[in-house]
């Protein structure tokens, strides 16, 4: 976590359950594109190894942003079962396209979670330490994984820059909805 001091207002209780919230979503949605993805790759091409590695620390950063809305009373998203269905089918499709596009949505998944969770990171500030610290570990790993995404030829994807332009839209559009539903 950085070492800036935290913001001159800190976060209501509201708004610290709306980050949590809506990370326990992304979490979620980001172990059902792997799902997806895996689904239709299965174990025979080279990225599934790096998806199911992926896929792996995604269901660690879920099972504790889990354990923290139990702990901190946060309900969930209403949208769960929209997730669940659109992770996958998202996950499945970009896979179906090819292995290079099933790697373009991880970067581009991963390149708006890393924004996401900087600027949550920026309004915590040293208010939440427990909180901070988790935002700090995952947004590590997703930018370890864009890399990886990158480095297995994400931008080799067919028409790669629309592909990554749409499904970073989904994303910020998914964020905005999950805080507040």
């Amino acid at each position: 976590m950085s070492d800036a001091p935290g913001p001159l207002i800190p976060p209501s209780r509201t708004e610290t359950d709306a980050m949590i919230r809506v990370d326990q979503a992304g979490e979620y949605g980001a172990t059902r594109i792997y799902a997806g993805q895996l689904a239709i790759l299965g174990d025979r091409h080279p990225a599934s190894r790096a998806i199911a590695r992926m896929a792996a620390q995604e269901k660690n950063h879920l099972d504790r942003f889990n354990a923290l809305m139990t702990e901190r009373r946060v309900r969930p998203t209403l949208l769960a079962p929209v997730w669940h269905v659109a992770g996958h089918a998202l996950g499945a499709v970009t896979a179906l396209i090819s292995p290079e596009a099933a790697m373009a949505c991880t970067a581009a998944v991963e390149t708006e979670i890393d924004r996401h969770y900087e600027d949550q990171r920026r309004t915590l500030g040293s208010n939440d330490p427990k909180l901070g610290q988790m935002i700090a570990e995952f947004q590590a790993e997703e930018v370890e994984h864009r890399e990886t995404a990158l480095a297995a030829g994400a931008e080799r994807a067919p028409a790669y820059p629309l592909l990554s332009a749409v499904i970073r839209l989904g994303c910020r559009t998914a964020i905005a909805v999950s805080r507040r539903i």
